[in-house]
């Protein structure tokens, strides 16, 4: 794992939910769906 950063060919990313405290209620909207994971892969793969 030490050497593999020197053959990434796109940034590393995160899919994860905002940085901020959220109400439980709002756990739908706060974690991670498919669209976003999607667009994730798409920014990669246009690298």
């Amino acid at each position: 794992q030490e050497e593999c950063f020197l053959n990434l060919e796109a940034p590393i990313a995160r899919v994860c939910g905002y940085n901020t405290p959220f109400l439980h209620i709002f756990e739908p909207f706060y974690i991670p769906d498919k669209w976003k994971c999607f667009n994730a892969i798409k920014r990669m793969i246009n690298y």
